[in-house]
């Protein structure tokens, strides 16, 4: 009897994002160090005649919008015995910079490996369905190369570490935030721990972002605010992150921020 599976969707943040160049196919050359919150969107699985997905959250509506949704992508791309009903609990918000539809593939890909296995060609079905999909797929501290699907082992120091994540509710689609970045490669991500990457390392879009999107400032000056050791703006934003040295300081940043701004979006976890 099949019973229901359950996954979450880990939120994807860059704690580093180095825009190298543009390349000839139109993509960007990057170097990112991801990491993962240990909470995100919700997954649960049950048998079904074909193939489907039900909405349900407080972003589930910008979903319901769109014309397709990569979950039903994943789906069609890896075999299984039976269909799957998907029920997912949109937590995360939507072009926010936290690799929501990629967090949601990979939580598929885990739910399939787990019950029939991947088959040895996963990462390149994942790639074809984003980027970050392959990161998303490990959800675990990875340094991301080329578009960001060439994957290596982080020196991952920041297992634990308390995180503030914040978003202005303002959605900031990708495309056209790295159409303003201005092409400067500001030099290579620095080696070391996760931590001495994070600390050393910036987010090349976040002036970009600014510029589509002043919310983003307001974001960061609220978390310069709150005694996190660093702040940074995640991916193509709007969301922005604060990192802590404490439960208890995560928590006071968001008490602080729920009595500033209350129409802010926030999630407080931890790094995976």
């Amino acid at each position: 009897m099949f019973q229901p599976l359950t996954e979450t969707a880990y939120a994807k943040i860059n704690l580093a994002l180095h825009v190298r160049r543009r390349r000839d196919d139109g993509y960007h050359e990057l170097e990112t160090l991801f990491a993962f919150v240990d909470a995100g969107d919700r997954l649960q699985v049950t048998p079904a005649d074909r193939d489907s997905l039900r909405l349900s959250g407080e972003f589930a509506p910008l979903l319901a919008e769109e014309d397709g949704n990569l979950v039903l992508d994943a789906l069609a791309l890896l075999p299984r015995r039976h269909g799957w009903l998907v029920s997912l609990d949109k937590v995360l918000p939507v072009a926010a910079g936290l690799g929501g539809g990629s967090a949601d593939v990979g939580a598929v890909f885990r739910l399939i490996g787990r019950t029939y296995g991947l088959p040895d060609h996963w990462h390149a079905l994942a790639s074809k369905l984003g980027a970050d999909v392959p990161a998303c797929v490990e959800s675990v501290a990875m340094v991301g190369r080329g578009t960001g699907t060439e994957l290596s082992a982080a020196p991952d120091d920041l297992a634990g570490c308390p995180v503030l994540l914040v978003n202005p509710r303002v959605p900031l689609p990708t495309g056209p935030v790295f159409k303003a970045w201005d092409r400067v490669d500001r030099g290579a991500m620095p080696e070391g721990s996760a931590r001495e990457i994070a600390l050393y390392g910036r987010n090349d879009l976040e002036m970009p972002a600014l510029s589509i999107c002043p919310q983003v400032g307001d974001v960061l000056a609220a978390l310069g605010q709150t005694g996190a050791w660093l702040s940074r703006m995640s991916g193509s934003g709007a969301t922005c992150f604060a990192l802590y040295d404490s439960k208890a300081q995560r928590d006071a940043a968001k008490a602080y921020i729920e009595a500033k701004h209350p129409d802010w979006w926030q999630l407080a976890g931890a790094l995976r």
